[in-house]
């Protein structure tokens, strides 16, 4: 019998992500291909991101879900990038019934999913539901909505939020001009050091107050965060993995010297996904 799935935040960065993964790519990649082989395929992804909100949480139950090229600026190679993906409408019926959440049939990938997903999960093959998020929701309430989707990844659901660790536009666009394609090689700004490492230990300590009232706590936040909506996903995938385990963060990085590409495992079987990366991390360097 397959483990549980942890659940998951991961931050996409720039969409060029999906042109230049950069080390956050390949980690997204290792990451697809340990969840695979330690617990199987999962049954859906059940994804939140930055980039598709609401007033009101709501899940996609489309039977098809294509990629969506909500940017603009870019190199016409990546608006030619294709991710089109299995929706579940009967999976997304039950959902809404047994989370009390309306379900609306319309279909769609924003880039913050499927950058990532290209890399998790390459075929294309596992059926998709994305969960509109409440950007004007406050942290301690997208927990309580997380609190709702424990018990999924025991159903064989991957419940994965995306967004950024730390997301300042102007910071990145400044940035961005002296860096390289995948911004890998700009030296990290102190801010964002101090604010992604105080994040990893209100997290390791199980911090809750702290984490849910980040904006008035941790150093630099309305500098690394001058809106919340990148960040809000992680609380709704931590709720969902359940306040009585510690979050861990299980990738760290940081592109053009500002954008956090930090990741997080939450629930009960976290640390056995960060044992099995760290296993697969050793085994890669050894060969």
């Amino acid at each position: 019998m397959n483990l549980p799935f942890p659940s998951l935040f991961v931050s996409h960065g720039s969409p060029m992500i999906a042109l230049e993964p950069g080390q956050t790519g390949a980690f997204l990649q290792r990451l697809g291909r340990t969840l695979l082989t330690r617990w199987g395929r999962p049954r859906a992804v059940l994804a939140i991101s930055a980039h598709t909100t609401a007033r009101a949480a709501v899940l996609l139950g489309a039977d098809r879900h294509e990629a969506i090229y909500d940017f603009g600026g870019f190199p016409p190679a990546l608006s030619a990038l294709r991710y089109d993906a299995p929706g579940d409408r009967a999976l997304a019926a039950r959902l809404g019934e047994s989370l009390a959440l309306p379900v609306v049939e319309h279909g769609g990938l924003d880039h913050g999913i499927w950058t990532a997903l290209r890399y998790l999960i390459p075929a294309a093959d596992v059926p998709v539901i994305p969960l509109t998020l409440t950007p004007h929701a406050s942290p301690a309430q997208l927990m309580a909505l997380g609190d709702k989707l424990q018990g999924l990844g025991s159903d064989g659901l991957l419940v994965l939020g995306t967004g950024s660790i730390t997301h300042n536009l102007r910071l990145l666009m400044r940035s961005a001009i002296t860096g390289t394609a995948a911004g890998d090689g700009v030296p990290e700004m102190p801010e964002s050091a101090v604010f992604r490492h105080w994040f990893a230990e209100r997290s390791a300590a199980r911090d809750w107050p702290a984490l849910e009232a980040y904006r008035t706590q941790a150093p630099h936040a309305a500098l690394m965060h001058p809106t919340d909506e990148h960040l809000l996903p992680w609380y709704v995938a931590a709720g969902a993995g359940g306040r009585d385990h510690a979050p861990l963060r299980i990738h760290e990085g940081v592109t053009f010297g500002c954008l956090g590409m930090d990741a997080y495992a939450f629930g009960p079987h976290a640390g056995a996904l960060q044992e099995a990366l760290a296993h697969a991390d050793a085994q890669t360097a050894a060969s």
